[in-house]
């Protein structure tokens, strides 16, 4: 998600807390992923950020709304779920559309609930896919290890005589080429990251926040320094990262 935002608005600057101590969210309670960003979300406005990008389905399931009351207005706060949905109404009307995420998220019914809000006649089918992140987390992909395993979870009936797939986590577009070549084309695979950085362009377009300066800035704080972080952010940006440590409650 953050390196679609980077390539889409190059010029903004960019504050990104990763909470590699409390990760993954997917099977974390709702109270335990409000209150890490309630906490997040404190740093980021001692940053002076003008928006707030929840980055992550299993906290914009779980805390948008709490957020978003408590930044008020000193901030703009979007999440990842409703850019989905709205391309999801724009393009699948009358049709039905599978749903792979955390346990969170799918049992959060977030999706289910706004896609029935389009009152489009699109049918959801969801599966909780929570080996996936891990795995990716530490490396396992384009592997015979990732492949049984996306296999496993994609051949099962609940998401049988789908016309799209929504990969309801940001860690999944690591493994969408893969998904792709199960579905042979058969499917088109929905990944978020360029669709909801193209709404948060044209929300700071609209509102006239869009950034003037010449030399833009990239911060990168973490809650917790691991080996396997560091290694997933050279492969979303294709370079070294400096990771600022923050611990959320010291």
């Amino acid at each position: 998600m953050a390196q679609a935002i980077t390539e889409v608005l190059p010029e903004e600057n960019m504050i990104y807390f990763g909470d590699t101590a409390h990760l993954p969210y997917g099977d974390k309670s709702t109270a335990a992923i409000q209150a890490y960003s309630v906490k997040i979300c404190d740093l980021l406005l001692r940053e002076n950020c003008k928006l707030i990008l929840i980055a992550c389905n299993s906290a914009s399931a779980a805390a948008y709304d709490l957020t978003r009351e408590y930044i008020a207005s000193k901030a703009k706060v979007l999440n990842v779920i409703d850019p989905t949905v709205a391309y999801v109404g724009e393009h699948f009307a009358g049709q039905s559309i599978g749903l792979i995420g955390t346990k969170q998220t799918v049992n959060s019914g977030v999706y289910e609930q706004k896609i029935r809000g389009l009152g489009q006649d699109i049918r959801l089918q969801s599966l909780a896919t929570p080996l996936l992140a891990p795995m990716i987390e530490e490396g396992f992909f384009n592997n015979s290890i990732s492949e049984s395993v996306i296999h496993t979870y994609l051949s099962d009936p609940e998401l049988n005589d789908i016309r799209a797939l929504i990969l309801g986590c940001t860690h999944y577009p690591l493994v969408k080429t893969e998904i792709g070549q199960y579905y042979k084309g058969g499917v088109e695979v929905i990944d978020a990251s360029r669709i909801v950085a193209e709404s948060v362009r044209k929300y700071l377009e609209e509102n006239g926040l869009l950034n003037q300066k010449v030399t833009p800035y990239r911060k990168f704080f973490v809650s917790d320094y691991t080996p396997s972080f560091e290694a997933s952010t050279r492969i979303f940006f294709g370079e070294q990262l400096n990771l600022e440590l923050y611990r959320l409650w010291e």
